[in-house]
């Protein structure tokens, strides 16, 4: 009798989980560091929409990892390193290439101190989230690194926008974006996360349409969309500051009517 064939796997089912995350992330970087080679031959528009798909690859990918039950330390900290890539050293040479190069050494320190605010945003993000979960995952300390990559593009997505009946002094802009996205990158100011939106199942449906339409417009108004949802978020900041500070405010008091029963029982 003939022996039945094995069949023959280059990695095993449980192996692939954990792969197809990191080839994705790495995916992501290489998106990220093309990037720079579409600024330096100014290829500005392809280099913003490299950015942006980084961005929504940044996004994926770890949701497919908690999907798959595939995340892992390795998978952890190489998206930390692809951010610092994508969204730290990406955007600083698009913009110097742009715009900054005309300052001098001055531009050269603003991209300088912006990827090392990168670095410092994640460096603490990883450190605080060993911690317990809480409703404080809800929101983020600062803003996330794919958002600060792409609002510090803003001023040269509003260039290529159709927005051209604002006159805009991109000298003063470009800097000023710079400085303040650097700080809300450092900053403890929260921001929503967005990651653990719970959506009634009747609601589904409409979810999906909202997000249909948004990739829509934004394939058809590429940077006209872009620049709107960029303002909405800088709008969204103040909105998620007063949000959590309501939120801790009602957890304190509950914690206090808590031991205060403890104390009584």
């Amino acid at each position: 009798m003939e022996k039945p064939h094995k069949n023959f796997k280059l990695v095993t089912e449980k192996r692939a989980r954990v792969i197809l995350p990191n080839i994705l992330t790495l995916v992501g970087v290489c998106i990220g560091l093309s990037s720079i080679k579409f600024a330096f031959d100014k290829k500005f528009e392809i280099a913003i929409i490299a950015i942006i798909t980084a961005a929504i690859i940044d996004g994926l990918d770890g949701r497919i990892a908690r999907l798959l039950k595939s995340t892992s330390k390795v998978g952890k900290e190489l998206d930390s390193l692809t951010d610092v890539i994508s969204f730290g050293v990406a955007p600083a040479f698009i913009m110097y290439f742009w715009s900054l190069n005309t300052l001098g050494r001055v531009g050269w320190l603003i991209c300088l101190a912006y990827v090392v605010c990168v670095a410092l945003r994640l460096a603490r993000f990883n450190v605080n989230s060993e911690s317990e979960p809480s409703w404080k995952d809800n929101f983020f300390e600062g803003i996330p690194s794919p958002a600060g990559g792409v609002l510090v593009l803003t001023p040269l997505v509003f260039s290529l926008s159709d927005f051209k009946f604002l006159e805009v002094n991109y000298n003063l802009i470009v800097p000023s974006f710079f400085v303040i996205i650097s700080i809300l990158l450092i900053s403890k100011i929260p921001s929503y996360s967005f990651k653990k939106i719970v959506v009634p199942r009747r609601l589904t449906i409409f979810l999906l349409l909202g997000v249909i339409m948004y990739f829509g417009i934004l394939l058809i108004y590429t940077f006209n969309a872009i620049v709107i949802s960029a303002l909405i978020y800088l709008l969204m900041i103040p909105l998620s500051y007063f949000h959590f500070n309501q939120l801790n405010k009602s957890s304190k008091k509950l914690s206090t009517l808590v031991d205060d029963d403890e104390d009584v029982l």
